[in-house]
C-alpha cells in the first residue's frame, strides 16, 4: 500500500504539472458542480421550480434544495429560507401553490408554499417519509404513498433480562422473499400504503390496506372519487415480483378493483386532463434478458386497453399527457443520447427533443427528466459531455429552444473539460455497428502517445452515452485517453440488441469491446503498449473477463464484479431475480452455465497486474465476489491489491469522498505499470 500511496502522490503531481491547475479538472472540483433535477413548470407555463443539486464538502454528501425562476430565465433564486434538503416540488392546478417535501428533526415532512405571499409551512405530521405527492384535481387534497411498519416475526421466546443486565441483541428473523437491498441494508418490516389529506393540513387518511406494497406514481380520477395506482395484489405477489396491475381505489368505499390483468409490469397510471383515459407503462413479460417497456392506453373503467407505442424500438418512461388530451410527452433513448418524444392516441410518433440528462454526474448514464405546462411549453433537464444539467424550454413541438440556466459558469469558465468524440466501428461477430466515444485529454495533441483506458459500464443492460461524466474527465485531466463502448446487450439501440446477451453474458459483448479497442489503435488514438481497462458492477465482470481471455492490457482496476455466479447469486439482495433471465433454471438445476459464464472460471490465464476495488457493504456484488480474485490472483503470485470502501453499498461513489477515492486509487495503479 506505501507504493500506492506514492503513485497518488505521483497522479497529483502529475496531474498539477501536465497542465495549469486553473485548467483541468481536479478531485475537489466534485464539490463544485451543481445540476439541476426534478423540474417543474407552473400549469401557466410562467414559472419553473427545481430542485438544485450540489455536493457539501463537510458532510460528505449531496444535497438539494428549491429554485425557482421565471420561465424567460429572470427572478431566479431560492424558494425558501430554509437551510434543509428541499425535494419533490408539485405545482397546485391553478399555479397558486406549491406542495414540496422538506427533511426536518423528525424526518421528512410536506411543506406548502404561496406564490402571492412567499409564506410556506408545514402541513403533516407524519411517522414516516412520504413519496409520490399528487394533488388532486381541484387542488384541495394531496395524496402520498407511505412506509407502514409491521411486527417483525416471533419464533420463540426467552425469558425477560433483569434489570441492568447487558444481554447479546436479540436475533434479526425474517420470513420474507426480499428482506434487503442495496443502498438501504436490512428492509424493516412494514407494507407501503397510499394516503391522501387536506392540502390546507389536517387529517391524514390511509386508503389502501392488507399485506401488500402500493409503490409507485399515483393519479387522480378527475371528479376526484378514486386514486389510480400501480401493484401487485395477487396471493402469489411476493414471488411473481415482475408483475403488476393498474388498480383504483374508491376514496368513499375503499373498493379496490383491479383495472389491468396480464402477465407484465403495468405501472405509471396517469390520467388524461378531460378524465376519460389512462395512460400508463408496460409490457407482457416473455421472461427474457430485456424487454421494450410500451405505452398502453385504457378507459377509466379499464377497458379499451391498447398499445400505441409497438412501431417504436425503444421504452418509454415518463409519461405526461398533451394538455389537449390528444397524446402524450415521455423520455426514451437512442443511440445513447436521451430524448424528449411524443405520441399521439393513434400511435403517431414526433422527436421533441435531444440530450435530455445530466443527473447522473459520475459516469455517463442516461437520466434526466421533463415537465409540461398547461399551454404546451416543455422545461427539461438539458445536458452535454462539457456539463451537466442545466434547464431548457421548447415548445410543444420541439420548436423555440431556450437555455435558462448555467449552473456551472463559474467553474467552467477555468476548467477546461476534454473533448469528447463519438465513434462507430464495426463488430468482428456479425458485422454489426457498434458505438462508443473517445475522451481527449485538455490540450490533447495528436502527435503525443497516450496512455488509453477502456472503461465499461455496468447494467449490463444499461449505456453510457455523449453525458457529462466527472469520473472521465479526471481520467482524462490525467492525461490519458478514454473510451467508453455500448456492446452488444446496451440498451437505445432497439430489443433485438439489448437482448443478444440472454443466456449469453459475458458473450459476444466481449468482442464488440476489444473490436472498438483495435479500431482505436487503427486510428493511431491507441497504442498496443499503453492499454488499460477499468468498470464496475458489469463493467467490473466485462475488465475481469477481458483480463482472462487475453494478456493485452498493461493494468487493470476490477471494481465491484461478481467473479462466480454460483456463489453470488444466492446471497445477493436480488437473488430471486436471476433465475431464467440470465441463465436457464436456478443455479442447483443449471450449475455448469453458471460456472461457465463466471470470470473465475479464467482466472488462470490471468497475466494482469489487477487492482480489486469493492464497497464493503455491497449488497449487489458481495465482497466476496471481490475477494475471490483478489485471492486467486495472490495464490498465483500475480501483482494485485484489494481495495475495500468501508460503509460503501454498491454505489461506490455517491458519496464525493469515495467517488474521489475511486477515482485515485485507479489511476494510481495505472501509473505503476505506465511505460
Amino acid at each position: 500500500m506505501q507504493r500506492i500511496k506514492q503513485h497518488l502522490f505521483f497522479f497529483f503531481l502529475c496531474t498539477s504539472t501536465l497542465l495549469s491547475a486553473q485548467e483541468v479538472f481536479e478531485m475537489n472540483d466534485i464539490f463544485s458542480l451543481q445540476y439541476a433535477n426534478d423540474i417543474q413548470i407552473s400549469p401557466d407555463g410562467e414559472h419553473i421550480v427545481y430542485r438544485r443539486m450540489g455536493y457539501d464538502i463537510m458532510a460528505d454528501k449531496s444535497t438539494g434544495s428549491l429554485w425557482i425562476m421565471k420561465s424567460d430565465g429572470s427572478q431566479h433564486q431560492k424558494l425558501t429560507s430554509r437551510d434543509q434538503n428541499e425535494s419533490s416540488p408539485r405545482w397546485s392546478p391553478n399555479g397558486k401553490q406549491l406542495a414540496f417535501v422538506s427533511s426536518g428533526k423528525n424526518g421528512s415532512e410536506i411543506f406548502i408554499y404561496w406564490m402571492d405571499s412567499g409564506n410556506f409551512a408545514r402541513m403533516s405530521q407524519l411517522a414516516q417519509s412520504p413519496s409520490s405527492l399528487t394533488w388532486s384535481p381541484n387542488g384541495t387534497q394531496l395524496a402520498f404513498s407511505m412506509f407502514v411498519p409491521s411486527p417483525a416475526p416471533v419464533i420463540a421466546k426467552i425469558p425477560k433480562q433483569p434489570k441492568g443486565a447487558k444481554w447479546a441483541p436479540k436475533p434479526r428473523i425474517t420470513d420474507r422473499l426480499n428482506h434487503e437491498a442495496d443502498g438501504r441494508g436490512y428492509i424493516p418490516t412494514g407494507f407501503s400504503h397510499l394516503f391522501v389529506m387536506p392540502a390546507t393540513g389536517g387529517a391524514v387518511r390511509q386508503v389502501t390496506s392488507s399485506d401488500f406494497q402500493h409503490r409507485g406514481s399515483i393519479s387522480w380520477a378527475k371528479d376526484e372519487s378514486a386514486l389510480y395506482f400501480s401493484a401487485n395484489r395477487t396471493e402469489n405477489w411476493e414471488y411473481d415480483f415482475r408483475n403488476s396491475e393498474i388498480y383504483s381505489v374508491n376514496l368513499n368505499s375503499g373498493v379496490i378493483t383491479p383495472l389491468s390483468d396480464r402477465n407484465g409490469p403495468d405501472g405509471s397510471p396517469t390520467v388524461s386532463p378531460d378524465g376519460n383515459t389512462i395512460a400508463f407503462l408496460g409490457f407482457d413479460d416473455k421472461r427474457e434478458a430485456y424487454q421494450n417497456t410500451l405505452l398502453y392506453f385504457m378507459d377509466t373503467d379499464g377497458g379499451n386497453i391498447r398499445a400505441v407505442s409497438t412501431n417504436l424500438d425503444f421504452s418509454i418512461s415518463n409519461i405526461q399527457w398533451e394538455p389537449n388530451n390528444k397524446g402524450v410527452y415521455f423520455n426514451y433513448d437512442e443511440h445513447g443520447n436521451g430524448k424528449i418524444g411524443y405520441l399521439d392516441r393513434n400511435g403517431r410518433f414526433l422527436k421533441i427533443a435531444d440530450n435530455r440528462g445530466g443527473t447522473s454526474l459520475g459516469r455517463p448514464y442516461g437520466s434526466g427528466m421533463f415537465s409540461v405546462s398547461n399551454k404546451g411549453k416543455i422545461a427539461y433537464t438539458y445536458s452535454r459531455p462539457t456539463h451537466p444539467a442545466d434547464i431548457v424550454t421548447v415548445d410543444g413541438k420541439g420548436g423555440n429552444f431556450k437555455r435558462l440556466t448555467n449552473l456551472n459558469q463559474a467553474l467552467f469558465a477555468h476548467k477546461k473539460p476534454g473533448k469528447v468524440e463519438e465513434i462507430w466501428y464495426t463488430s468482428s461477430v456479425d458485422q454489426r455497428k457498434i458505438q462508443g466515444w473517445i475522451v481527449y485529454p485538455p490540450n490533447y495533441s495528436p502527435e503525443k502517445k497516450y496512455p488509453f483506458m477502456v472503461e465499461n459500464h455496468g447494467g449490463p443492460i444499461l449505456n453510457y452515452g455523449d453525458r457529462f461524466s466527472i469520473e472521465m474527465q479526471l481520467y482524462a485531466s490525467a492525461g490519458y485517453i478514454v473510451f467508453y463502448p455500448n456492446p452488444r446487450g446496451s440498451t437505445s439501440y432497439g430489443e433485438e440488441f439489448a437482448n443478444l446477451l440472454l443466456n449469453n453474458y459475458p458473450g459476444e459483448d466481449y468482442n464488440d469491446v476489444m473490436d472498438g479497442v483495435d479500431a482505436c489503435i487503427a486510428k493511431g488514438i491507441a497504442h498496443e503498449d499503453q492499454l488499460y481497462v477499468t468498470g464496475g458492477s458489469a463493467g467490473g465482470i466485462m475488465s475481469a473477463w477481458m483480463i482472462g481471455k487475453n494478456n493485452r492490457f498493461e493494468a487493470a482496476v476490477v471494481v465491484k464484479p461478481v467473479m462466480n455466479w454460483i456463489s453470488k447469486l444466492l446471497v445477493a439482495d436480488n437473488y430471486y431475480g436471476y433465475a431464467n433471465s440470465r441463465y436457464p433454471g436456478q443455479v442447483w438445476e443449471n450449475p455448469t452455465n453458471y460456472w461457465n459464464f463466471s470470470p473465475i472460471s479464467l482466472v488462470g490465464n490471468v497475466e494482469t497486474p489487477t487492482m480489486v476495488m469493492v464497497g464493503m457493504n455491497d449488497l449487489r456484488t458481495p465482497p466476496s465476489e471481490a475477494k475471490q480474485l483478489y485471492h486467486a490472483l495472490k495464490l498465483r503470485k500475480i501483482p494485485t491489491v484489494l481495495v475495500e470502501i468501508p460503509e460503501a453499498s454498491h454505489g461506490i461513489a455517491n458519496r464525493p469522498s469515495n467517488l474521489m477515492t475511486k477515482v485515485a486509487h485507479t489511476i494510481a495503479w495505472f501509473e505503476k505499470y505506465k511505460k
